[in-house]
């Protein structure tokens, strides 16, 4: 609970009053004040304040109140510590010592876990970092009998957090014998981008989220009910249209200050959803920038006491899911003619429709299966299909792409909980190297 102490200006007995006219005051006349709870929920307020200020007009009281302003969302405990005095300790000086904190992929393919140590000086690439290693029994990775498992540096990012000179390390998991973790897909992934380097391929992977209460329930909506349809919501500006805006706003300038190649955000379709687009990124570095900018998420979320929640559908009904769109082209595609190229790698794509299905969601498309039904903007997961401008499809090529004759195309079946890895490999093994069949080739 929070408390605000405010003052309602009175209206006269016969005109219209502003319910939403509250401004802060430091004391108040214990005879002239009332007590009113009013829910945080901006739609609701007004709703609040007009029943008061109506109720004490006939009785021709001083409309002044002490108002218990209660947050109805779950929040995390520790988001109501307080920030000023942890902002003491982080405000002193670390001496020459550099905290580096490794980021890896846990055993559901879609956690992330952290923990951090300290190096004599700040490492200026990434051979400069040492191996690491963790406990795998607590990560879903191994066995309590012989759990040790490798950390080997990978990515490396600034710290939006702790600040410079301190760094995020992006790291592949290996299991005791030096063999990639079941969940480790960037291993095969780089192996299979080296080999179509000359091609130049490009991603640009446009990832959407729902922000929730640590109850699970959407942030923002009302805690008996929903919001309004759909409708004004996407790209939504004003308090009863963006839901949580102070959150995207962080990640973003988090994002861009750790080298995040992070090139967009809007609010999404349905209330409390929104999305951020990272590329164009070349090859691996897709997989390292969507994980960065995901675990940067994660904690601007801890900060702020709520969960950013990639569930493809985490609301069942007439509300959209979240996908992860991706954005594909070559050198090829990107010159003059290069329509011709997209068009045949559409033609591969169609060919191994159930193939990527099993790669764009880390459950094999069951999770998938909740979002691609063929409607709210989905195509149906049992269908491929493609088109121009075409939102219900599987693949879109932008109008601009059909009017110029080259760019790039969309894959929207992607779902948002995708390991970046899986997708852009399978993309790359069906459209650069024209693999065929269910199966991936085994190089």
């Amino acid at each position: 609970m929070r408390w605000q102490t405010v003052d309602l200006v009175r209206g006269d007995a016969t005109g219209g009053h502003d319910a939403g006219a509250l401004s802060e005051v430091d004391s108040f006349d214990d005879s002239k004040q009332g007590l009113v709870a009013v829910p945080l929920a901006p739609i609701l307020l007004p709703v609040y304040l007009q029943e008061t200020l109506h109720f004490h007009k006939e009785r021709h009281q001083l409309l002044s109140f002490r108002c218990f302003i209660t947050n109805n969302m779950a929040t995390s405990s520790s988001a109501e510590l307080s920030k000023a005095v942890k902002q003491q300790y982080m405000d002193l000086p670390q001496g020459d010592k550099v905290q580096i904190m490794y980021v890896w992929i846990d055993g559901t393919g879609e956690g992330l876990r952290c923990k951090t140590r300290t190096l004599d000086s700040e490492p200026k690439c990434i051979e400069e970092l040492p191996e690491w290693n963790f406990d795998g029994s607590s990560t879903y990775q191994s066995e309590g009998s012989n759990s040790d498992m490798y950390l080997i540096p990978s990515a490396m990012f600034r710290d939006p957090f702790r600040k410079d000179p301190n760094k995020l390390v992006l790291c592949e998991v290996l299991k005791y014998n030096r063999k990639p973790a079941e969940t480790n897909l960037r291993l095969t992934c780089n192996k299979v981008m080296d080999m179509v380097e000359n091609q130049v391929p490009w991603f640009g992977m446009e990832q959407e989220y729902t922000i929730l209460g640590t109850d699970g329930h959407p942030f923002g909506w009302p805690n008996n009910g929903f919001p309004g349809p759909q409708g004004p919501y996407y790209c939504g500006v004003g308090s009863d249209k963006a839901y949580g805006r102070d959150i995207v706003e962080a990640h973003y300038r988090a994002c861009l200050y750790a080298g995040v190649m992070i090139c967009g955000t809007n609010a999404e379709v349905m209330p409390a959803q929104w999305e951020f687009q990272v590329g164009p990124c070349e090859g691996i570095s897709m997989g390292d920038h969507l994980w960065a900018a995901r675990f940067i998420l994660h904690r601007v979320c801890e900060d702020f006491g709520v969960v950013a929640s990639f569930d493809p559908k985490p609301i069942t009904g007439n509300w959209n899911g979240a996908g992860c769109h991706t954005n594909f082209s070559t050198k090829e595609m990107r010159e003059e003619g290069g329509l011709k190229a997209i068009e045949e790698s559409i033609e591969r794509l169609g060919k191994r429709h159930s193939y990527h299905i099993r790669a764009y969601d880390p459950k094999g498309g069951l999770d998938n299966a909740r979002r691609l039904t063929g409607h709210h903007e989905t195509s149906n997961i049992h269908e491929f299909s493609a088109g121009v401008a075409n939102r219900g499809a599987s693949i879109r090529i932008p109008r601009t792409v059909g009017q110029e004759k080259k760019g790039y195309f969309e894959d929207r079946r992607p779902s948002a909980n995708c390991d970046p890895y899986a997708v852009t490999e399978a993309i790359i093994r069906t459209c650069l190297l024209s693999e065929e069949g269910d199966e991936p080739v085994n190089y």
